[in-house]
């Protein structure tokens, strides 16, 4: 079998809490005083696991730079040392829930004008810096689990088009969640399952966002290319 990733690859996350997800040095460790260690406890954990396995003595190194309720703007700010420095030969990008977040909590509002003018500064610099690095955008999600959270489509829809333009023009592969969970809705699992608060991912959640992170890089960047 083929591996995803070449031999000697390295694996870069980023994001906000939903990568994040109590790593060391992350912003979460208080949630895992046991220790999260440097993949954290969530998708990217279980992701990295599941290549273990899947082709154990094939040297992949996995970093996880997610920070927690970090936006686009604060994504920007971090490419020097999170992602530019780190040079990574395969580069996966989930972020944007927090800028539609911070609007009805903090009333902080990113419009979509600013969220994609943040992105497509972000991608720019990724395409000229990195060139040979291999990109991934991950769609911010949002499932029917909080009812109060319901009224953050009406700002959440149109920054999910944004990424979708963007990756049309800068991504080598592009992760559909909303759709993912759609189809796990209505294969009928509970949506409480998958994340208690819409936002965050429960175990299964996990689970399911790793194995389709892997999918996703075997149907467009397998090794033996």
């Amino acid at each position: 079998m083929n591996t995803i990733f070449k031999p000697g690859s390295k694996v870069l996350f980023q994001g906000d809490s939903i990568t994040d997800w109590g790593r060391d040095g992350g912003l979460l460790t208080d949630m895992f005083p046991e220790g999260g260690g440097a993949l954290g406890r969530g998708y990217v954990y279980r992701a990295a696991k599941i290549y273990e396995l899947l082709f154990p003595g094939t040297p992949v190194t996995f970093l996880n730079r997610g920070v927690s309720g970090n936006r686009s703007c604060d994504l920007l700010e971090r490419y020097q040392k999170d992602i530019r420095e780190l040079y990574p030969d395969y580069l996966s990008i989930m972020i944007g829930i927090n800028d539609t977040w911070r609007r009805y909590d903090s009333n902080d509002l990113t419009t979509r004008e600013q969220y994609e003018e943040n992105m497509t500064e972000l991608l720019r610099k990724i395409k000229r810096d990195l060139p040979n690095t291999k990109l991934m955008l991950i769609e911010p999600f949002l499932l029917p689990t909080d009812p109060e959270k319901k009224i953050f489509w009406e700002d959440l829809s149109p920054k999910i088009e944004v990424v979708r333009e963007l990756a049309a023009k800068y991504a080598d592969v592009y992760l559909d969640m909303n759709g993912i969970w759609t189809n796990c809705l209505i294969q009928k699992v509970p949506a409480e399952k998958i994340s208690e608060d819409g936002v965050h991912l429960a175990d299964l959640g996990c689970a399911i966002m790793a194995k389709e992170y892997l999918k996703a890089w075997a149907g467009c960047c397998s090794a033996k290319e």
